[in-house]
Order: C-alpha cells, then structure tokens, then sequence
C-alpha cells in the first residue's frame, strides 16, 4: 500500500499494533523484511482501524525487499547492530562538498544494509540533531531533487542490518580527491579534512534559539555562521557546527563539573606563571566521561567560551585508513600548538579503541605534544574511559578525570524547561513528565520535546484543515508531551528488554496486602524517599526473592510496581545469560548492571532466577553457572556501588538458587507470593473481565469460590475461554452468560500443583521461623 506523505521514503514501515506486539517488539524498533532480498526497516503503529494482515511500505523499502506482484514476504524482528561507518554512492555532483554530519543527521536512525537504497528524507527522530538545518542544507547545496535522489549502500562496519547512530562515520564513496565526505576545499584542511577550527566570541554572541527553547548541555542549536569570529579561527563548517554553544546558566545538571574544568583551564592558559612559579607544570590533560548524550561536548565548547577550539570528530576520524588517521591528528595537534587554545577529541575511544593498533601509539605521541606544548591543553570525550586506549591515562596525555552524571527527576525538569522555554505551550507539568522518564539525558529530552511538538502540529493541522494560514491554534499541550514518552526510547535503555508497563499499579494486585507492602518498602522507598534512609543512617536493601507456584502473578506485580515507581526496568528471563564461549556470560552480567547504573533509578529483574544462579558445585556446564553466580555476587556486593538499583528475582523454585545471593546485602528480602484465595480470585476476575460484557446472571463472587486451585493465570484465561465460547454459540453474540463460563470451566482446568504449592509454603514457613 502507499505509505503516507509522512513516511514516504523515510523508511518507515506500518504495521499493525497487534502485529508488533506479537513480534515482541516495540515501536520504532527494526524490523527484518524477507522477499526476493533482506531488507531492514524502522516499524511504526499503523492507524486505527488498519487490516492486520497489511504492512505499508513505500517504494524504496518495496525495492530494497524485491517485491513483486503476489510476491511472499517474511517479517520479523531484525538483529540490528549500530554502525560504525557506512559508505554510501550516487550523491550528485553539487551534493559531494556537503558535509558529513549533514549526511549523518539526514541518514540517522535508519536501518539499512549493503545493497539497500536510501533517501535523504530525515527520520525527524535523531537525538540531537535538528533535522531543519539538514533539509536547508540539503536543499540549498542539491537542489530540488535533494529529497528524490537515491543512494546505494556499499559498505557498513560492521556487516549485517545496522543503524546509523550519532557516531557513525558516513563515507561517500563516489566523493574523489578526499578521503572524507567532510573534506574541506580549504589548503590549511586539506590533509586533515575530518578537522574544525572554530573560534567563538563570547557566551553572549549566540543566536536567539528557535522553536523549541534554548540549548542546554548536550541540547541545543548549531551555531549560525556569524557565531565564529574572522580570521585564522573561521569555522570552515564541518563537525563544530554540530556540538553547540549555550549559556553557562542553561548547563543543567553539570554546573559543578563546568566549574572545575573552567578552573583547570583558567590555570593552564591564563595563568600558566603561577603554576611554574610554585614548581610545577602548566601542561593539562582532561577525559570527559559520561553517558550518551548528556551534552559532554556542549559543555566543553560552553566553558571554553572566547578561547580557541579545535574539533577532532573522533567516529570520522577512526573510520578512514590509518595513514589518513595519523595525518589528521597530526594536523589538528600541530594546528593547537601553533595557535594555542584546546584541541577536542569527541568520542575519543572511537579513535583509540582499547584494542590497541600499531597506528594507535603514534596517534597518543601526537595528543602527548599537545599537553606538553605551552598555550595548548587536550580535552577528549568518551562514554566509558575503558573501553578506551588504557595509554590515554597516561599522566602526560589525559592525568584529569570529570564525570558528568545522569540527570535526576529534577534536573530533567530543569532540562525540559530550558527547551520549553520559548513554546508556546498550555498548562504544563514538566515535573510529572520528568518522573515518568527515568534514564533519560539532554539528548532524549529534545527528542521527546520534537516528538511532542510534531504531534501539536498534527493536531493544530487537523483543527485549521480549512484555512491552511492559521496556526494561532498551535500549542502544546500535557497530553502532547504523555504521547511522546511512549513513543520515544532513551539511549540508556537501547538494545535492552523492558517490560509493558501500561496503566497497572500495585494498587491493581488484588488483596496481595503483604507482597505489596514488603515490595514498597523494599524497592520504591530506596528510589523515592532516599534521604530518609540516609537520616536514620542505614544502608537501603539491594534485593527481592519472589517465590510462589506458576501463574500466581510474579511477573504482574512486578510490572506493577515498575508503573508505580516510574522506574527504568530491565528484564532477563531464565538462562539468557549463559553463553558457552569463556567470559561471556561473566561480561552480560557486567553489561546488565553497567546499563542499570546508567539508567538509574532502574530495577533489574532476573525471571526464573533458580535457572540463571544454581547452587555453585552442583552443575555440569564446564562452570559456567559457577562463574555467573561469581559475577551476580561481585554486583551485588562489590567494590562499585550498586545506587539506585534494586535487584528483583522471580522464581518457583528456591530451593535451588545459590545460598549466596540470599543473604542480608544481596537478595536479602524473600517474599512468598501465595495462590490467590477465594476474595482475590474475585479481584483478579474483575480486573480481566473489566471489557468483558457479562451478562446478569454472572456473579464473579460466587464463580471464584468454585475456583479453589486456580492461579490468576488460570482465572484469567476462564474468562477469555468464556468469551470463546459465547462466540461459538452466536458469532454475534453481545455478551457473556454464566452458561458460558461453566461450559469453559469443563476446558479450563486448574494448574496449581497441590504438592508443589505445600513444599513451597513449607519453604515459607522455614524461613519465617
């Protein structure tokens, strides 16, 4: 079918809701479409009303797939890894002196591989990247066709289905006389072409922000080409322009470490006589660390206001050959030591990975010149300093460490009121949005402020459809701001599993008073009530055991409490974890509570947890079970602290799990979650048949007493089986009687397991005595 104007070669597909959820994939994630070729694609929610056996695409992922008239199609969820480097061919001639960042911004969060063709029609849901600027760019250097042009994929590091991501490197392979699309037709660039020299006037020079309020760190608007002074500075127009200026008042949430590194460089450059006057070097090194897109380089290029910055894009630079490589740090450091002022390598692990190349050491010799010369400090950003060069330590390279922390319920707030400052906007309340949005950075708020303000303009188009000029109607509104947060996911959460949370709290749990309260003081008060701990001067507990027979609602109160805490939840299931390669299974550990940490305040929940930590000793997998208690301990209770993270396991076998884990400081607070009883059976029947039309004849109380070895699974799948039969019946049937329900009853059987469930509440009893 046509996609719409909105999707047309975007590379967007629809699907319908029920479609994706049977899947097991959320919006906007990638799908794997299988025809005459493989082709990957982004999958959004059709509109209501759409045939479920219908996926819209347009003609470049029709192409991409080789569909053909009748032609058979398989889907499903793609294995999408993020790119390194792409390589791209058939830009025209006036397109080749475009800039890579403008490539990279029109092509982000696309999903493609080799062979697929693919437009310049931005996606308008990059992180940071205003897709405005790029469309202007595009137009004016291309021309008209800029939004028809095809492109073909050559080449993407690594192979497979990938995604461009903020770091990718996008090469043009059709570009000649350059080794880089962002190559600069100036002479002083023409060795180094993935290198910006820019110098900035003052704070108080930067243009007004458009729509969408004034940037922040890590949130705002490049900078316009006045924005750069004359002379041997100019911006020549390439990586810079992305990393923006913002006022030192709009650095929400890193005002402390914009100090320090204020401090450190007012020493170094200005005051380099004092520091050798008391017998010590001027030389400084800084490694800026902090998750993705909390506005690491914005902050830098705040703070280093009129002084000179050079730009070393680190993703560009460590795609190209190592020759090239070598030659454009060498430039860039000989520029800064010419010139003076800070040469800033942005995600410098890119450039030196911790896998170390021959290239590399002569790469941190040209970094090392730069901190050693005087009037020239380096700067360089990362994620996580180890998975960097370790050499980049060095006391003579990078001896300085600041670390830019996750923004807190109110720091988002903050943030969303810096970009909301100039919107017009109805009544807002930006601290609820701010706590339904744990885990989010600088750059995932701006992409929920666009992804609101795109469906403020959807709405304001509906209302003025008759006279195209009116846009008085044009506001944002709450709802707005709600409708994104379930459509855009933070960075901290990519390539994780989370549960569907949906509208449940622990107040939907039935009359489960004594799991509900042990699960409240054991999980939301460490999250939300922090300081009282602190005030009484204990630690908060680090874990929950649920332990109960199958289909008893584990997994449901767990999502409850997730909608109840608004908190980030990241989801293992069983034995996801082992992996038969040494060191694998140890390293998912380490990734699962690093990304926890990073999205915090988070709750892990390991499902079927008897599966993933047996009783060490007890096994015959080569210890690797043994190994991956080692590590879930190490977490736990470990040298690194485990803050605002709460472990939850779940399992119907504790008998079996490692005695370790179960001790105070770990997973410290058992809590046996029984077979629902006659009051919560009626609960748990009401709550499924809340849509169900019962007729009157059905009292749900009296059904629930006949029920005496039922799980909620079981009382929920009675009431489905009864709305089954009612069809059967009468197709057309308008309600369910109680003749239903007893004839489901005879195919819906209890699965409660009577010696299961006693051995279970025998385990209860002997660790209550």
């Amino acid at each position: 079918m046509t996609a719409s104007a909105a999707d047309s070669r975007r590379g967007i597909v629809r699907a319908h809701p029920e479609v994706i959820l049977a899947l097991g994939m959320r919006e906007w994630d990638a799908i794997e479409i299988i025809g005459a070729r493989t082709t990957g694609a982004v999958v959004a929610a059709a509109q209501s009303g759409s045939p479920s056996g219908v996926l819209v695409v347009d003609e470049v992922v029709a192409a991409n797939c080789g569909l053909g008239e009748d032609s058979r199609v398989t889907v499903r969820a793609a294995q999408v890894t993020g790119a390194h480097s792409i390589e791209v061919q058939g830009l025209p001639l006036a397109g080749r002196g475009v800039a890579e960042r403008v490539l990279r911004s029109a092509l982000l969060g696309k999903v493609l591989r080799v062979g697929d063709s693919v437009t310049l029609m931005p996606r308008d849901l990059g992180p940071d990247f205003p897709t405005s600027d790029t469309t202007r760019t595009l137009r004016n250097t291309i021309g008209m066709q800029w939004s028809t042009q095809l492109l073909t994929v050559t080449a993407t590091a690594p192979e497979g289905i990938v995604s461009v991501q903020p770091t990718t490197a996008v090469v043009d392979a059709g570009s000649s006389g350059a080794t880089h699309p962002s190559a600069s037709p100036t002479a002083n660039t023409k060795n180094n072409p993935t290198t910006t020299t820019t110098t900035t006037t003052s704070n108080t020079s930067t243009p007004s922000a458009p729509t969408g309020g004034a940037a922040h760190a890590g949130v705002g608007h490049p900078q316009s080409p006045g924005g750069a002074a004359a002379g041997a500075g100019t911006d020549h127009g390439t990586s810079a322009e992305s990393i923006t200026i913002v006022a030192r008042e709009d650095l929400v949430g890193v005002d402390d470490q914009a100090e320090v590194l204020e401090q450190w460089l007012s020493l170094a450059l200005d005051r380099a006589e004092l520091l050798r006057s008391l017998g010590t070097s001027p030389h400084l090194g800084v490694l800026v660390a902090g998750p993705p897109g909390v506005g690491k380089a914005t902050m830098v290029r705040s703070v280093a206001g009129d002084r000179r910055l050079e730009v070393l894009d680190g993703p560009s630079v460590g795609a190209i050959d190592p020759a090239s490589r070598l030659e454009a740090v060498r430039a860039a450091a000989e520029r800064t030591r010419e010139n003076g002022g800070i040469l800033l390598v942005t995600d410098v692990d890119a450039l030196l990975p911790s896998e170390t190349e021959p290239v590399s050491t002569l790469i941190l010799d040209r970094l090392r010149s730069v901190v050693a010369h005087p009037g020239s400090v380096l700067v360089a950003t990362c994620v996580r300093p180890e998975e960097a060069d370790a050499r980049l330590r060095d006391p003579e390279i990078c001896d300085r460490v600041l670390d830019l922390p996750l923004p807190g319920a109110a720091d988002r707030a903050a943030l969303l009121t810096v970009m909301l400052r100039d919107v017009p906007a109805g009544e807002l309340d930006l601290r609820a949005i701010a706590e339904r949005t744990p885990g989010y950075v600088a750059g995932d708020l701006r992409a929920l402020t666009r992804e609101a303000a795109l469906r403020a303009a959807a709405r304001a188009t509906d209302a003025t459809a008759t006279d195209a000029t009116d846009q008085s109607s044009a506001r944002l509104e709450q709802e707005d701001l709600l409708g994104a947060v379930s459509v855009i996911r933070p960075l901290s959460r990519s390539g994780t599993e989370e549960l569907s949370l949906g509208s449940i709290t622990l107040d939907d749990v039935g009359d489960m008073e004594e799991v509900r309260q042990a699960l409240t003081e054991t999980v939301l008060w460490p999250l939300q009530h922090r300081e009282s701990f602190e005030r009484l001067g204990v630690q908060p507990p680090k874990g929950v055991l649920l332990y109960g027979p199958p289909g008893c609602g584990k997994t449901f109160v767990v999502r409850a409490l997730a909608a109840s805490g608004r908190l980030t939840v990241h989801m293992v299931k069983g034995a996801e974890l082992m992996d038969k390669w040494v060191g694998s299974s140890e390293k998912a550990v380490r990734d699962l509570f690093r990304k926890a940490r990073d999205s915090a305040p988070s709750l892990v929940f390991l499902d079927e947890i008897d599966a993933l930590a047996p009783r060490r000793g007890q096994t015959g997998d080569s210890g690797v079970g043994d190994r991956v208690v080692a590590a879930l301990l190490t977490e736990l209770d470990g040298a690194e602290p485990l803050d605002d993270v709460v472990i939850l396991g779940a399992t119907n076998r504790p008998e079996l799990i490692d005695p370790a884990l179960l001790r105070p400081g770990r997973l410290e607070r058992l809590v046996f979650v029984p077979p629902p009883d006659a009051e919560a059976r009626a609960d748990i029947l009401r709550a499924a048949g809340r849509n169900v039309p019962l007729a009157d004849d059905v009292d749900l109380a009296v059904v629930s007493e006949e029920l005496d070895g039922y799980s909620a699974a079981d009382c929920a799948a009675l009431l489905r089986e009864s709305a089954l039969t009612a069809m059967r019946r009468d197709i057309d049937a308008a309600e369910v009687t109680a003749e239903d329900v007893a004839r489901a009853r005879e195919s819906v059987k209890p699965s409660l397991d009577p010696d299961q469930v006693e051995n279970l509440r025998q385990y209860a009893d002997r660790r209550e005595n």
